[in-house]
């Protein structure tokens, strides 16, 4: 209580002598350039308490945490300066609220789009987001923009914006700054806070002639293989996601395969559960599994060629040179 005392006796006698306009502005400066070198003394402290622990996360953190707090020491230093008296500093920020939030609506929102993101759990750095068409994971977050590094979509997403060249869920190489206001107009797609899995399948047509069974057993068999430790990590998640939302039904965590009759083949989709990141690379390896079961027991993959099957005799003549 008294600390606070003193420090508002020291702003309302910095307040009395910056009586004109120019010496305000050299207090002013001045205020700032100590405040921003505080800001950066702690941050260089931090880095240096920190360094090789890996505390990535803390240290992120710490540095939201001086970030907000050298911002706010700014903006009380000019309040205080340039209201004249501390009893001035109510309607000084009601002009300065109303000036700033015609002219910077968009910088503002993203402020307060910051704010949510860190109180209301939407996503934080390491997180793997969709927003605003971009995903990837979060590797910085800012006052105004968060940085995601993009990562690359399935064949079945390559036509949707923007252009994507790599055929999977890996990184593109592209860094994406998207501004924090997103929140407010787009959805955000978190894979990995409260349930870091993901169920993907894989698709496997075979002549309806085949033998289906075994067929389905191979698959079955090469994504219990892949997928035992996976599922076994799951099942506390999905119960804390129970516990957390309101969630009905069964939740089958196990691969399943499901049949679909076509003109052309039968189609079987396995159904299986991948942790992410680590999608593709488990995805790599049931193909390679499933091909070499199928070779194995002599089943092959159906495609769209044509076939032509002759059923009588039939004669071809040709003409004679004249």
């Amino acid at each position: 209580m008294a600390r606070g005392l003193r420090l508002c006796s020291m702003m309302q006698a910095i307040a009395f002598y910056s009586g004109s306009a120019q010496s305000r502005t050299v207090v002013t400066v001045a205020l700032m350039l100590a405040t921003l070198m505080v800001g950066v003394l702690l941050r260089l402290a931090l880095d240096a308490l920190l360094r090789g622990r890996g505390a990535d996360k803390p240290r992120f953190w710490a540095d939201q945490a001086i970030s907000l707090a050298t911002l706010t020491a700014v903006i009380l230093e000019v309040m205080l300066i340039w209201a004249g008296h501390v009893g001035n500093v109510g309607g000084a920020l009601g002009l300065i609220g109303a000036g700033v939030a015609v002219a910077l609506q968009r910088v503002i929102t993203s402020f307060a789009g910051y704010l949510i993101i860190l109180r209301g759990n939407v996503f934080t750095v390491g997180d793997r987001i969709t927003i605003a068409g971009v995903r990837g994971d979060v590797v910085a977050l800012g006052f105004m923009q968060t940085t995601v590094l993009e990562m690359g979509q399935s064949p079945a997403e390559q036509s949707a914006e923007p252009a994507m060249w790599v055929r999977g869920r890996q990184y593109s190489g592209r860094i994406v700054r998207v501004t924090n206001d997103k929140i407010f107009d787009s959805a955000v797609y978190n894979y990995t806070r409260e349930f870091p899995y993901v169920w993907d399948e894989i698709v496997i047509p075979i002549h309806h002639g085949a033998d289906r069974d075994k067929a389905e057993d191979i698959l079955l068999t090469a994504a219990r293989a892949r997928t035992g430790d996976v599922v076994a990590e799951a099942r506390p998640c999905i119960d804390q996601l129970r516990y957390r939302y309101f969630v009905r039904g069964e939740i089958d965590l196990d691969p399943r395969v499901y049949l679909t009759i076509t003109d052309n083949w039968l189609e079987l989709a396995l159904r299986f559960l991948a942790s992410e990141p680590g999608v593709r690379l488990m995805k790599d390896a049931l193909y390679r599994d499933i091909l070499a079961g199928f070779e194995r027991a002599n089943i092959s993959i159906a495609s769209a060629t044509s076939e032509v099957t002759v059923v009588a005799p039939v004669e071809v003549r040709g003409l004679s040179a004249s």
